[in-house]
């Protein structure tokens, strides 16, 4: 049996064919006659919301405390190297004014050895919340070597090595 659809002859296996095809393309949204409603939902669940903030904490637990360990290596090495430039200062300020080991040294001694202009300040400990050096240093005389009042000793002490 056939059919004529605008000119075209169809048999009913073109024409089955034709319905079931036009029926697949309403059900996927596409051209028809009744339109189906898609929705799609956007966001994010709870569920993904928690697994990135325990992500965040477990990151922030491995790295929180290797700041903290940086900050008070680099704040070790600052106070060390304040030390280092201390001694080498009062050396040569016992060599240049031949002055013995047991010679008493005073900040102002060895201000213009500390390798910064006459104008500016002698160096003080990270730690000092005063900043300054009489409450940071203990320059006792030439054979003895200054020490840190701040952190004298402990895991991350500021004294110079033997």
């Amino acid at each position: 049996m056939e059919w004529d659809r605008g000119g075209q002859s169809m048999n009913k296996a073109q024409i089955i064919l034709s319905r079931l095809l036009r029926g697949l393309r309403r059900a996927n949204g596409q051209k028809g006659s009744m339109k189906t409603k898609i929705t799609y939902r956007s966001g994010f669940t709870l569920v993904e919301i928690m697994i990135v903030v325990a992500i965040i904490g477990l990151l922030a637990a491995i790295a929180i405390p290797n700041y903290l360990r940086a900050r008070s290596t680099s704040q070790q090495n600052t106070c060390i190297e304040n030390l280092r430039q201390l001694d080498a200062a009062i050396q040569q300020w016992a060599l240049e004014n031949g002055a013995g080991p047991n010679t008493v040294v005073t900040a102002d001694d060895i201000q213009p050895y500390i390798g910064r202009n006459i104008a500016s300040k002698l160096p003080w400990c990270p730690l000092d919340s005063d900043k300054t050096f009489a409450t940071s240093y203990t320059i006792a005389n030439a054979s003895t070597p200054p020490l840190c009042k701040e952190q004298p000793n402990g895991d991350f002490a500021h004294a110079l090595p033997n």
